[in-house]
């Protein structure tokens, strides 16, 4: 069956002003080229080459249909870093325990795969990382040592290969591949998207910082694999003072990352023999087609970037954006623990608008809700008695330690906007992530616990260091004779992280949310009542539903009645009590009564779309 969701644009979430302009106008133009309407469909590859073809699909996202087929002129292609190619040892097998034999027997493995069936790199650091250049000669080294084709293991017999997977199977040759139940190496491909979900996204916050670094990702494919309790220290310390900038300096750094790569390449438990770039299709015909396609090097379109630099060519702003996927959606639709799987990013990245989101050929990041100006001495920086942490268990704002230093202070200036049930973004709703992750990722909580949160928001809770809101701004955007005035938040946020790169210091922690504080505080509700867990996780261990804002009738019928409950209570969450009046309460709970009753859901964001069907 079919899935089709729809999703319009809400012009108010980016130009609702602080204060009303004046009656009677009505722009002429939306100020982007965001079509204003986006649908995505389920759409099998056999269909999707006839209706790109043809029109009705204007982007394919999530493989490409005309693999092994001509495509025609008027259909375009965006290429990135698929996944890669790698060879496991048997752990079973006694014949592969010594890390020299390993590795001269992984050469020999990679010679035996088809060429042609992806690019032999036998380094987990591509031409598609950002930190390439960094490790060259390493690559040329390893290229170099990638010489020979003999297919035989140490004892004289044929390797016996063992394809993982559709796409390994038609690396490995038929001869090649293991008959029976025992397998000297086993070839799969793990995907870069799939790898990259292994980060965390969590509401308005994207992360790790490094999440795109080449050798990140080599710690991801490798670290796991080890088998030397030496080689497995060493490279924990090494990673550990990258990730908390425990070096001095971008040389030592550099050099830092070398170690680490070196480090997880040494043993051969698993190695890297190449990679598979990917494509993806869209309609580039004139003028039924898109333009100004902008993608990510690592995932393709399934990038915040694409839907929003993508435009209609028959349209110089707007339009009807129509987008295939290869499957249908499976994840629960929350901006917590859900909207996980392929077709759920796809739709979070335009319901969901992040602080900051990952620059598409590079390492760094791009300011989206945020700007961000950093602050950071070798002797670290003072955190003002006034500014506030959590409280690990029931996340409540405390005034900092007397005495306490940070090693940064990021000076934010946030953008604000209305949300999509109307309300508008306050302080609180910038403060309000910071209090749910440290009430829901610290075990023993007052109020509950999930591993999801604690994972997600695990590194954030590890370097915060206060957070202190200084003012609000008024900025002024003109449209010829009608002028639109924002609220502009600005916040110290102190963190003990360091980088050469400040973006990566400002990803750490930014004050944003893409959800307001009253629909964070149903969840947390709906999940101390047991109505539905925020990860399938806890989900399964509870025996309750995995949260669906949208698509569980039964859950949102539960929710509504909450809702109504709250709205005649005026009810404030315990985090925010003396920040929130009991007006702006129930003004917050009567607007989403009103979107319910005209949307029938509950997901509601300042993202530049809105969830329509």
């Amino acid at each position: 069956m079919s899935v089709l969701v729809r999703l319009g644009l809400v012009l108010a979430a980016w130009l609702l002003p602080a204060a009303p302009a004046q009656a009677g106008h009505e722009f002429p133009f939306y100020p982007s080229f965001y079509p204003h309407e986006i649908t995505i469909e389920t759409v099998d590859p056999a269909s999707a080459v006839e209706r790109i073809q043809k029109g009705s699909l204007h982007a394919y996202v999530g493989g490409d249909p005309f693999e092994g087929k001509p495509a025609p002129p008027n259909v375009g292609h965006v290429e990135f870093l698929g996944g890669y190619v790698v060879v496991t040892f048997n752990p079973a097998s006694p014949t592969f325990t010594d890390g020299q034999r390993r590795c001269a027997v992984a050469r020999q493995a990679a010679g035996a795969l088809r060429s042609g069936a992806y690019i032999a790199h036998p380094y987990p650091v591509t031409p598609y990382h950002g930190d390439y250049l960094h490790h060259i000669d390493l690559v040329e080294a390893a290229k170099k040592e990638l010489q020979g084709h003999a297919t035989t293991s140490p004892s004289g017999q044929p390797l016996r290969l063992r394809p993982r997977g559709t796409v390994a199977e038609q690396l490995v040759p038929p001869g090649a591949q293991a008959d029976d139940g025992t397998w000297d190496v086993a070839v799969e491909v793990v995907d870069t998207r799939n790898l990259l979900a292994s980060g965390f996204s969590l509401n308005g916050w994207m992360g790790p910082p490094w999440i795109k670094e080449g050798w990140f990702h080599a710690y991801l494919v490798h670290a796991d694999t080890v088998s030397s309790q030496a080689v497995r220290q060493a490279i924990e310390a090494a990673f550990r003072r990258l990730v908390t900038g425990n070096y001095d300096g971008s040389i030592a750094r550099l050099n830092l990352e070398r170690k680490l790569v070196s480090l997880l390449r040494s043993g051969c438990e698993r190695t890297v023999a190449g990679y598979i770039p990917t494509r993806e299709r869209f309609n580039a015909e004139y003028s039924g087609g898109v333009e100004n396609i902008a993608y990510d090097a690592h995932t393709g379109f399934h990038s915040a970037v694409f839907l929003r630099t993508v435009k209609l060519k028959d349209f110089p702003w707007n339009g009807w954006l129509t987008l295939g996927i290869p499957t249908k959606p499976g994840a629960a639709w929350n901006p917590v623990g859900g909207l996980s799987d392929p077709a759920g990013r796809l739709i979070w990245f335009a319901l969901g608008d992040p602080a900051l989101f990952s620059s598409p050929w590079s390492a760094s990041w791009v300011p989206n809700r945020v700007t961000a100006t950093l602050e950071s001495t070798g002797r670290g920086v003072a955190v003002p008695p006034d500014a506030l942490l959590p409280e690990a268990g029931t996340g409540l704002l405390r005034n900092v330690a007397a005495g306490t230093r940070a090693r940064a202070r990021v000076q934010y200036r946030v953008l604000t906007s209305a949300f999509h049930d109307g309300t508008r973004m306050s302080v609180t709703d910038l403060l309000y992530p910071f209090i749910f992750s440290y009430r829901w990722g610290t075990k023993g909580g007052q109020r509950g616990y999930d591993p999801t949160v604690d994972a997600a928001t695990a590194l954030l809770r590890e370097r915060l260091a206060g957070l202190k809101v200084l003012r609000v701004e008024a900025d002024v955007l003109a449209f010829g004779d009608v002028k639109l005035t924002y609220e502009v938040p600005v916040v110290d946020v102190y963190v003990n992280h360091d980088s050469p790169d400040p973006l990566e210091v400002a990803a750490l922690a930014p004050p944003w949310s893409s959800v307001p504080w009253h629909v964070t505080a149903l969840m947390e509700e709906a999940v101390a009542r047991g109505l539905a867990a925020f990860s399938p996780e806890e989900a399964r261990r509870r025996g309750i539903a995995w949260m669906d804002l949208a698509r569980d009738k039964k859950l949102k019928a539960a929710l509504a009645t909450i809702v109504d409950e709250f709205a005649r209570q005026s009810h404030v969450p315990v985090g925010l009590r003396g920040s929130v009046t009991a007006i702006e309460a129930r003004d917050r709970w009567s607007a989403l009564q009103h979107f319910y009753d005209t949307y029938g859901h509950f997901l509601v964001t300042n993202g530049p779309y809105r969830l329509h069907q």
